[in-house]
């Protein structure tokens, strides 16, 4: 098994004994904050198989109708995850307006409060692993996983910081308050989400930071290269793409220009070691070429750089 399917395995199993322990602990107490986490935790849960399911079939290898791989499903499944959010987030709100009309008291909160408290220190766990492997594996599902457990240490700690001031002061209306707080944040948390997991999906380009480290490794070879352009980037799951033309001295024989080509592509695997790198040769143009204009025969390598 994969570490990112053992990553989502993980969260799958935690989440189920977690809800488990809040559905309980909610129903003994008649907290509706309690019974909220438990539906988030659910949500969680369905989050967590889907992650599992799409890190399994983003790792499948391209094949005829999907040469360039599976990787965009992670997307889909953080998008999906997302949604997911928003729902349990509406059911939420839901049931803590009831309990406010109804105004039903909450018993035995220390109860809740030992639940929440455990929630917390066991999401603090996995979400860590689980950005932990998202970052080595570069796997959209598994950050998007990580996000939900990392929304339910806040919403459990804030839970359980609430039972307590409900157990001080008695006034039992701060339970469905507190669960409308904390569904405020989860809904922030939810759209951050979408924004991160829509942008592979409409191929938006890599960060600055990831083109900058690009550019820089290209440039380590400015002198076997006369200039490059129309570099083009974007990404699919764990993998970057990069495109772009590379403009070399026009008397080098394809061996030549091929093996340049392979220097820049492993130049940029050091920075980024799941990118597929296109490298399109052009031959200068002797009229526009520093170096032709400085030579009456050919051209020859050169250490100014044309980036375009």
């Amino acid at each position: 098994m994969s570490r990112k399917s053992a990553a989502a395995r993980l969260s799958v199993v935690s989440n189920t004994i977690l809800i488990i322990l809040k559905l309980i602990t909610g129903l003994i107490t008649g907290s509706v904050s309690i019974l909220s986490e438990a539906i988030h935790s659910l949500f969680d849960l369905i989050a967590a198989v889907i992650a599992f399911f799409s890190v399994r079939i983003a790792d499948t290898p391209p094949d005829t109708d999907h040469p360039y791989g599976h990787g965009k499903v992670e997307g889909l499944s953080g998008l999906i995850e997302a949604a997911l959010i928003f729902v349990a987030a509406g059911l939420i709100i839901i049931e803590a307006v009831e309990k406010i009309r109804a105004g039903a008291p909450v018993t035995f909160p220390i109860a809740g409060m030992a639940v929440m408290g455990f929630s917390a220190l066991v999401n603090i766990a996995v979400s860590r692993y689980l950005y932990r492997a998202a970052r080595d594996t570069g796997s959209i599902a598994l950050e998007a996983n990580a996000l939900h457990l990392k929304t339910d240490v806040y919403t459990s700690a804030g839970v359980a910081a609430g039972l307590l001031l409900l157990w001080i002061t008695d006034i039992h209306i701060l339970d469905p308050m507190i669960a409308i707080a904390v569904t405020l944040l989860i809904l922030y948390e939810a759209w951050q989400l979408t924004k991160r997991t829509l942008a592979p999906l409409v191929d938006r380009r890599l960060s600055d930071d990831e083109i900058a480290a690009i550019r820089t490794s290209i440039a380590k070879h400015a002198d076997t290269y006369v200039g490059f352009h129309e570099m083009r980037t974007r990404s699919s799951g764990a993998t970057q793409y990069i495109d772009l033309h590379l403009e070399v001295p026009h008397h080098l024989t394809v061996e030549e220009s091929h093996r340049i080509c392979d220097a820049i592509e492993k130049e940029i695997a050091v920075v980024l070691p799941r990118a597929e790198v296109t490298i399109h040769v052009e031959p200068c143009n002797g009229e526009n070429c520093d170096a032709c204009s400085r030579r009456t025969s050919q051209c020859s390598p050169i250490r100014d750089v044309r980036q375009g």
